[in-house]
């Protein structure tokens, strides 16, 4: 019975590396579904109101996002777009003198932008169902009150529909969480980089994993938990 015996010795060496691939986790999660989610305001609103070239666009982006694999999505960003940099910077020097040139070859900024646009994708259809979900006579109340289109938007159809959406968002968040892993394929030092690479130096398959699933059960503990705090305090009915 000695295989079914576990060694955790490693993990104070490698605690460091942990940690750190940790916080390019949740700085990944943190940006995409920031700034994913501020790109999905527009993109629903522009299905619901836009006039028809808006939304046929916004509705082809949420498709072709939708349709396509996170994969597919992250390796065209970064050994598509990213491989025209070093090309472009030995055409023309200059190219490479400013600050961008770094971030241009940093492989962790193509995994923010991939996981950002492919979380603006699919949360754009939910906030378009979330838009359509506010009761119209709330709508008609506020243009009877004199609201101008930006009021009525950012007083009441915009809170209404977060309300309406933040359950699904939650389980939205955790979904991106788990996710994440994907960017150690191009490759960007996150908990499953960190990972992998402590299963290379120490020839140890199941303790590292095992780990690894803890931390992500106890962070997606932590997303519940918050979102459904945040339930409770937002009140349905304004």
């Amino acid at each position: 019975m000695e295989w079914l015996q576990l060694h955790w010795g490693w993990l104070p060496t490698y605690l460091p590396l942990l940690l750190h691939g940790l916080w390019i986790t949740l700085l990944l999660l943190v940006i995409s579904v920031t700034f994913g989610f501020l790109l999905a305001i527009p993109i629903g609103l522009a299905q619901v109101t836009g006039p028809w070239p808006l939304a046929a666009l916004a509705r082809g982006y949420c498709t072709l996002i939708r349709g396509t694999p996170l994969l597919m999505q992250l390796w065209l960003l970064y050994y598509g777009v990213g491989s025209l940099f070093p090309l472009i910077g030995q055409q023309f020097p200059s190219f490479r003198s400013d600050f961008l040139w770094l971030i241009r070859l940093d492989a962790f900024w193509y995994a923010a932008a991939a996981f950002t646009l492919n979380f603006a994708g699919y949360e754009g259809e939910i906030m378009r169902g979330a838009f359509l979900g506010v009761p119209r006579g709330e709508l008609e109340a506020g243009r009877a009150f004199g609201m101008s289109p930006f009021k009525l938007l950012k007083r009441i159809w915009l809170p209404r529909a977060v309300r309406l959406v933040l359950p699904t968002l939650g389980g939205e968040v955790i979904g991106q969480l788990l996710a994440t892993p994907l960017a150690f394929t191009i490759p960007v030092m996150d908990l499953m980089g960190v990972t992998s690479k402590i299963r290379q130096d120490t020839y140890l398959i199941y303790e590292p994993l095992i780990f690894l699933a803890l931390v992500y059960v106890c962070l997606t503990f932590v997303i519940t938990r918050a979102f459904n705090y945040m339930e409770r305090m937002v009140p349905s009915r304004r």
